[in-house]
């Protein structure tokens, strides 16, 4: 069975995060697919940007789960929050050691299932008080353990490479960077 990466989007999600993570892991040849945790296929951003989800959430299993990311937004992360599918895969995947991923108000999901205990972490500023358990870190981007997370929309390609180099790489998270005149 193939591995994959999973990107969950709830409606309310915030597309830069979404969009921009998706399409690095793409381009680093991931293969990435796009969740949908409601019911509909179409989900809509926090600004009105409607995207088709590859996949409903009942169509993810723990078995195939290379990681798990999660953008932020609200009320997107309030909407991901709310999923109780979502927090079996969390819990599965944490269970298993797979990569973790969340960036602004996202990563307070992991602290409220108490997943963080022992780690550094960063959150949109305001919900640093939800990473119940974690070194609150001071850099954008922090990767601890299996868990990988960041501080807002302005660092996701930050954040999609840290989590391209977890996976692939230094030097392939590296190549994408370079194609797309990102410097790190």
């Amino acid at each position: 069975m193939s591995k994959n990466v999973y990107v969950f989007l709830a409606e309310g999600f915030e597309e830069i995060e979404a969009i921009g993570t998706i399409d690095l892991l793409r381009r680093a040849g991931l293969p990435t697919h796009i969740v949908a945790v409601g019911l509909e296929p179409c989900v809509t951003g926090a600004h009105g940007i409607a995207v088709q989800a590859d996949l409903s959430i009942s169509e993810v299993y723990s078995d195939d789960v290379l990681a798990l990311v999660l953008p932020g937004g609200l009320p997107g992360v309030t909407n991901l929050d709310a999923s109780q599918r979502l927090h079996q895969l969390i819990s599965e995947a944490h269970q298993a050691g797979k990569l973790l991923c969340a960036i602004c108000a996202a990563p307070s999901i992991f602290g409220g299932a108490d997943l963080l205990q022992g780690h550094e972490a960063i959150a949109y500023p305001g919900f640093e008080g939800k990473l119940q358990g974690a070194t609150i870190s001071t850099a954008p981007v922090v990767k601890s353990g299996h868990f990988i997370t960041a501080k807002s929309a302005a660092y996701t390609f930050d954040f999609a490479l840290e989590i391209i180099a977890a996976l692939l790489g230094k030097e392939r998270a590296d190549e994408v960077a370079s194609a797309i005149l990102h410097t790190r």
